[in-house]
């Protein structure tokens, strides 16, 4: 579908890349604030999703009507060698020249606009509550934005929302947070619910986690992309559950300041958007050093886009055997192999390797997860900011009371069992191991790598999404590890890793598959990933109607916080 048709249809728009909506907006045919009030309207329709927890709507849409009245002013919002132009008797006036930033997501023209994009709400955001779902940091206003986020709104993107996710992004599902229980869209379109005979408030597939809310907004069409982020695959698993691209940077390329920590050594902000080049165009504009995140590093040089023209001949792709794990569906085996076949029968060479210790790495991932976790929750205290018990017979009891009192039993759970693998007689046992045993995993990437292989073929996920009525009725322990197995070996090598979807079960929901570079060598992975997304050609979400929109709708309205309504 060409931009100019799609453009001419509201509900066609908000299905456009950002690339595809970029080119409307340059002919001029809608402006910032009209695509920022569609992409708030689409929120309010799909609300029984429960995707987000804030909605900007007043500073969103002032973002936006600033927008319009700097391009028609001819005030540039962009910041390379640029021409000040005037816009007078219908037609542009050069003005004088001046230098300032590159602007991607608004190309001067008369007619663009900002591009409507939505956050985790693990990210600060300045005077928006950030709570991270859960009851501790209730009411918590950061004082500053995240640097990824404040890059975004550098670039003139407009926020139309922060979204929801488990508590403190502990967990595979998006079910755990205070504010309940994020919903697959692909639980509603008609492929899934004919094959329904219960009612679509009952029977609904989860979304993946922690970033579900995120997900769910690009995949409802709500925002044309969002950030989450990524642990052991929060990102990827939600993204593959939901049907959208969703990359996990080299770690470092991204800075983290701003983003509430779970496990520093392996958290990375996360790109969540409709097509790769979406995804690559996004890269490029948060990529780089950040005085304020020590572990960022220098951004390779990279071309201003990914290349039109790819020979995948070029290109050598690894098959790990021991991702062949148990419990991995017919339909998701069937589309690895599909996909595999398809890069070998393009000319790509296809061989097996083998990455010997990921049997081991989930426990790995566990211990270290826990243990980082105990560390990073040990600030919540009630003293400084955040939830405070009114318990005040001691210190100790008010701060044992505080931290009881609003983290759930996961964060309990990952909390003392950090602290149980940190203790003095137990760490050269579980800590220490489990550091080694990174290293060796780290090795076999990179053995794999020195072979000739370019990047991996992996399923994302073992399946596509569960129900929720199925997916509760294990702990989070044991779904955290059946969802992060193919996910989390990448986060503690610090690779880039990018899931892109694939096709429909015969369930009617997104499979995806993930393919895994090496270090900074972020933008060749996207190039295949590209060229990969040209091929399976998957298809657009068409929700089922709005019937039941009305009910739904009214279950979440009141855990959802709109700012301005």
């Amino acid at each position: 579908m060409s931009a100019s048709s799609a453009a001419s249809r509201p509900a066609a728009m908000l299905g456009l890349s950002i690339r595809e909506v970029s080119q409307a907006l340059r002919d001029g045919r809608v402006s910032a604030t009209e695509l920022c009030r569609k992409c708030i309207n689409q929120i309010q329709r799909t609300r029984y999703l429960n995707a987000f927890i804030t909605i900007t709507e007043e500073t969103a849409m002032e973002q936006a009507q600033r927008t319009d009245s700097r391009l028609r002013t001819g005030v540039c919002v962009c910041h390379i060698k640029c021409i000040n132009l005037l816009w007078l008797n219908n037609n542009f006036h050069v003005l004088y020249v001046f230098s300032c930033k590159v602007n991607l997501f608004l190309p001067y023209k008369k007619g663009k606009k900002g591009i409507p994009f939505s956050v985790k709400d693990n990210f600060c955001m300045e005077n928006i509550e950030t709570p991270c779902a859960s009851g501790m940091l209730k009411g918590y206003v950061p004082p500053f934005n995240a640097t990824v986020v404040q890059k975004l709104l550098d670039q003139g993107a407009v926020l139309v929302g922060k979204t929801n996710l488990v508590e403190f992004a502990m967990g595979a599902g998006s079910t755990d947070g205070v504010f309940g229980p994020v919903r697959n869209p692909w639980s509603y379109t008609s492929l899934y619910r004919e094959q329904s005979t219960e009612d679509p408030d009952s029977d609904w597939a989860i979304t993946g986690g922690s970033s579900g809310g995120s997900a769910a907004a690009v995949a409802s069409l709500s925002s044309f992309l969002a950030l989450g982020s990524d642990t052991g695959g929060s990102t990827r698993n939600p993204g593959s559950l939901c049907g959208v691209v969703a990359l996990k940077p080299t770690y470092g390329l991204l800075s983290r300041h701003g983003l509430i920590p779970l496990v520093n050594s392996m958290d990375v902000p996360g790109i969540m958007t409709r097509s790769v080049h979406d995804a690559a165009t996004v890269l490029r504009i948060l990529q780089g050093r950040d005085e304020r995140d020590s572990t960022t590093v220098q951004a390779p040089s990279t071309p201003p886009r990914l290349p039109e023209h790819f020979d995948i001949r070029d290109i050598c792709v690894g098959i790990p055997k021991e991702y062949h794990a148990p419990g991995l569906s017919k339909d998701t085996l069937a589309q690895w192999s599909r996909v595999a076949d398809m890069f070998e029968q393009a000319g790509a060479r296809v061989q097996e390797v083998s990455l010997p210790h990921t049997q081991h790495s989930i426990v790995c991932y566990h211990v270290l997860c826990c243990c980082e976790v105990a560390s990073n929750m040990a600030r919540f205290d009630g003293l400084e900011y955040g939830h405070c018990s009114k318990v005040d017979s001691s210190t100790d009891a008010m701060y044992a009371t505080t931290r009881h009192e609003v983290f759930n039993s996961v964060v309990r759970r990952r909390i003392l069992s950090g602290n149980y693998f940190l203790l003095k007689s137990n760490y050269e046992r579980y800590f220490v191991k489990a550091q080694q045993m990174r290293r060796l995993i780290a090795e076999d990437f990179k053995n794999v790598f020195r072979t000739g292989i370019d990047v991996l073929l992996t399923p994302t996920t073992l399946s596509d999404a569960a129900r929720y009525s199925d997916f509760i009725q294990e702990d989070n322990r044991t779904r955290s590890a059946q969802e992060d197995v193919f996910t989390q070996p990448v986060n503690m090598a610090g690779l880039p890793a990018v899931t892109v979807p694939t096709a429909l079960s015969h369930r009617g929901l997104p499979i995806g598959l993930q393919l895994i570079g090496q270090t900074l060598q972020d933008w060749k992975l996207l190039t295949v990933a590209q060229w990969m997304e040209q091929k399976v050609n998957f298809p657009m979400i068409h929700l089922h109607g709005e019937s039941n929109e009305r009910e739904l709708n009214r279950s979440v309205r009141e855990r959802t916080h709109t700012i301005g309504s």
